[in-house]
């Protein structure tokens, strides 16, 4: 049988060495560069100081202050959840790698909107002219937790197929 409290316990040290991965990252962006400041790194990532108030994509980033404390509140909400399934499921080790992705960027972000009152990005990549919206360690650890949480319920489900059939 699991070990519910070891594992319990390494998930969320991971998810800790995860936040201070992106903390210290943006604390030496912070440390180098002005805002809008840039240095290419190759002909298509720049390292780039951007702050963004809002979401994904620079979602509400215009909408006047109050979604500042809106991000703060869902990261929290969502990152309570994910501790409950990580106690709950500890035999789930591939979910519970995507969803310590998850917390560990969540909470990076989090910290950026108390500390800053908005994200700190970091990374551009561009190509002939179009840019994708800069992002940071937390951003791409929750798109990839995101993706691997769709693979593994993806795969679950075939799972499931297959012993029905």
């Amino acid at each position: 049988m699991p070990e519910p409290g070891r594992n319990f316990w390494g998930w969320l040290g991971l998810a800790a060495g995860l936040i201070l991965l992106d903390q210290l990252s943006k604390q030496a962006i912070l440390a180098c560069f002005q805002p809008g400041e840039s240095l290419p790194l190759t002909s298509f990532i720049d390292l780039v100081l951007a702050y963004n108030p809002g979401a994904a994509f620079s979602f509400l980033a215009g909408a006047g202050g109050w979604q500042k404390w809106f991000f703060v509140a869902l990261a929290l909400t969502i990152s309570g959840w994910i501790i409950r399934m990580l106690r709950a499921h500890p035999e789930q080790k591939r979910q519970n790698f995507a969803l310590t992705l998850i917390l560990g960027g969540a909470i990076g972000n989090v910290i950026d909107r108390i500390l800053y009152g908005a994200v700190v990005d970091f990374l551009d990549f561009h190509v002939a002219g179009w840019h994708w919206p800069a992002f940071n360690v937390a951003d791409s650890a929750i798109t990839i937790g995101a993706v691997l949480l769709v693979l593994d319920q993806l795969q679950a489900g075939r799972r499931k197929r297959g012993a029905s059939v």
